[in-house]
């Protein structure tokens, strides 16, 4: 798609893409979505999911369903991209109004900003153990000079727009996947089957925790972003081809890497419990000192590339949010806040783990009610859309659509009755309704498994489906 383009700065915005500047196949989509899902992050989630207290043989089935069946929700999402030029959070406005969805883009907003901070953030910690183990100094320094290259490299990229995003992800994909597999080869000797093997089963509580949680921390982050880049793609293309290049890049490296983590982690308790407070740095300690720096780029390179993604989706997100400024300026607004937010992070903020898994159980309960209503819309849908009347409130779609917006608000308000998060103190107001359902309570047996999050999902998609006569009047007018 973008190997006939010059690279300059992309001024499409909230614009629907000419026919003219419409190019590729499907199967270019392989390489954004590789490229920002190749961070050796996933052989962390390997320790994320094992801390579920599940067997291997439990983290596995729970890893293949959650990563392959979210990446597929962002596949059938990425339909909207090409039936519509336009970006994924301007098209969910057919379902939600022109200004009712304002809503859903300021939740968008807010996922991807915090994507980007926490990928940034990770880029950066992972960066000054490396430089601490070859004893060049991990201290304040090296973690600010390795902040400023990792923003500076993001927000270039996201100010630049796609053709860039395009050229740099194919560069991430081939030099982090080479380097991850040394590092495999590498490590491979620290598996020890004996005591994976050895891990006692948990509940099937505990299981549905894990596979929530590997939804949210894979496909569900990015399904706001799906139809982003298949919007550059000829209304012609193959919607399977869209739909199966889109999961099949996203989801290909994560489930390699969970399945290495996985080993890893129950082969090492120590290395189980390092990972919670650094989950890249803590890699780095099964490796020979002369592998670090390629170690520091893989790990950088991989972290950057799903950042990138995130700061060009989160400012199409603001602009559609209703800020109105050129895209290029939302994507640096975008960056400013990620780097603040980085900084809390990396010097302020205490223990990872805790903090991240709030942040994502907690988000992703509106995102995937949104993603639930999304996913129901775009499957209805048997036309193009009329995209001049997705900026005009007197159109087909409308100005704000009550039904959808009360059916999200209200899927958010059960799913955070059902989720919990002990770590986070801030989080501590959640699970309100696991007492009067019968679960248990907060310390009980679902405390922890977060049904809030596929609940939103469900009630989102069958409600939609059940008011299929919005969807067919649009289409008749």
């Amino acid at each position: 798609m973008s190997g006939t383009r010059r690279l300059e700065v992309e001024t499409n915005g909230l614009d629907v893409i000419d026919d003219a500047e419409r190019r590729g196949r499907p199967r270019q989509l392989f390489w954004p979505w590789f490229g920002a899902n190749v961070s050796v992050l996933g052989l962390s989630y390997g320790s994320f999911t094992l801390g579920f207290g599940i067997s291997f043989w439990q983290a596995l089935v729970a890893g293949v369903a959650g990563i392959l069946f979210s990446f597929l929700l962002c596949g059938f999402i990425a339909i909207a991209g090409k039936r519509g030029s336009a970006p994924t959070m301007l098209l969910s406005r057919a379902a939600f109004g022109v200004r009712g969805n304002r809503l859903p883009s300021a939740i968008s907003w807010l996922l991807t900003v915090g994507w980007e901070t926490v990928l940034t953030a990770l880029a950066t910690l992972a960066t000054a153990t490396v430089f601490d183990r070859l004893g060049w100094g991990g201290g304040t320094v090296t973690k600010v000079v390795a902040l400023v290259v990792v923003a500076a490299l993001t927000v270039a990229a996201g100010v630049l727009g796609f053709d860039a995003i395009m050229k740099l992800q194919t560069w991430i994909t081939a030099i982090t996947g080479v380097l991850t597999v040394v590092y495999v080869v590498l490590v491979a000797g620290d598996v020890h089957w004996e005591a994976v093997s050895a891990l006692p089963s948990g509940s099937a509580q505990q299981w549905v925790g894990a596979l929530v949680f590997l939804m949210t921390g894979f496909g569900l982050g990015w399904v706001n972003a799906a139809a982003d880049y298949s919007r550059y793609l000829p209304r012609s293309s193959s919607s399977r081809g869209v739909v199966g290049w889109t999961t099949f890049g996203a989801s290909v490296a994560p489930l390699v890497l969970l399945v290495f983590g996985l080993l890893l982690a129950g082969s090492s308790p120590d290395l189980n419990k390092a990972i919670a407070a650094d989950p890249i740095g803590a890699l780095t300690t099964l490796l020979p000192l002369w592998f670090l720096v390629p170690f520091a780029i893989v790990a950088v390179l991989g972290l950057v590339g799903g950042a990138v993604l995130d700061i060009y989706s989160s400012g199409l997100a603001l602009l559609s949010a209703g800020l109105r400024v050129p895209r290029p300026v939302a994507a640096l607004v975008d960056g400013v806040l990620m780097v603040l937010g980085t900084v809390y992070i990396v010097f302020f903020g205490g223990e990872f783990l805790g903090q991240f898994q709030g942040f994502l159980v907690t988000l992703g309960v509106p995102v995937a009610a949104w993603c639930g209503v999304m996913l129901a819309d775009v499957l209805l849908r048997r036309r193009d859309y009329a995209e001049p009347e997705l900026f005009d409130p007197a159109g087909r779609y409308g100005d704000v659509r009550a039904g959808p917006i009360a059916l999200v608000l209200a899927a958010t308000a059960l799913g955070w009755g059902l989720v919990t998060n002990t770590s986070a103190d801030w989080l501590k107001w959640q699970g309100y309704l696991l007492e009067p359902f019968g679960l248990g309570g907060r310390e009980g047996a679902w405390a922890f498994a977060n049904l809030g999050v596929l609940l939103a999902l469900a009630l989102g998609f069958l409600v939609t489906l059940l008011t299929r006569q919005r969807v067919r009047a649009q289409e008749a007018a």
